[in-house]
């Protein structure tokens, strides 16, 4: 895999990382050289994404962020807030070094697409910089068809590819719930994958229940998306 996969989300707190773990632990598993990177993580401490991710995988390399910010908002005005330099090139390069040192390389977003990251740039200037394949993560219940087809159609306009979406916490518990995964196929035309509530509290347990969840068929696609 040459071009990264970026596991995007159409807000904060959709399950990014839980399903970044899931992805990176499924491949490591399996052999293949793969590295989560975080672009950038605001509210730490407490939050560490990549801290999560590479727990889940049990193997500290097997994620890396190379910028960390206290206040929990938009990195740019994370950045503003704590009068600390960030620049978009210093981001993009360290994340391009992170994937040509990967061969399988996971980039997780950070909020939605059209979060500020640095300077004027934006999440989605970096995925389609990076030419990455996304995957997008969202809400399984009421209010997902209108952001998740937005966010589609944002990647669309940047020519970036997208190897499908993935409904996280789908219980089917509302009409909603059990309506929405065929009726975002045949909105967006993409193929929609669903990830159940996980029981269990460690990442270990939430990466194994993401790559449990996920069709073999959806992750062995993602093995050739950058190729």
């Amino acid at each position: 895999m040459t071009d990264p996969i970026a596991v995007v989300g159409t807000g904060t707190g959709i399950g990014k990382t839980v399903v970044t773990a899931g992805i990176t632990r499924w491949f490591r598993e399996r052999g293949v050289d793969t590295r989560a990177i975080k672009p950038a993580q605001t509210g730490h401490p407490p939050d560490d994404d990549a801290a999560f991710v590479a727990d889940a995988c049990g193997d500290s390399e097997a994620a890396t962020c190379p910028r960390y910010l206290e206040p929990a908002l938009a990195p740019r005005v994370a950045a503003e807030v704590d009068d600390a330099e960030l620049s978009y090139d210093e981001i993009r390069t360290a994340c391009e070094d992170a994937v040509a040192e990967t061969r399988a390389p996971i980039v997780e977003g950070i909020g939605g697409l059209r979060v500020p990251l640095a300077g004027d740039r934006e999440v989605i200037d970096l995925v389609a910089d990076l030419e990455a394949t996304a995957v997008v993560v969202t809400r399984s219940g009421l209010g997902t068809l209108n952001h998740t087809a937005l966010s589609i159609e944002a990647l669309e306009r940047r020519g970036v590819d997208i190897a499908g979406i993935v409904c996280n916490e789908y219980a089917g518990a509302t009409v909603a719930e059990r309506t929405n995964p065929a009726e975002l196929e045949r909105m967006t035309g993409y193929s929609v994958e669903t990830v159940p509530p996980l029981d269990g509290e460690s990442p270990a347990a939430l990466a194994a229940g993401v790559s449990d969840a996920l069709s073999t068929s959806f992750l062995e696609g993602l093995s050739s998306a950058g190729d």
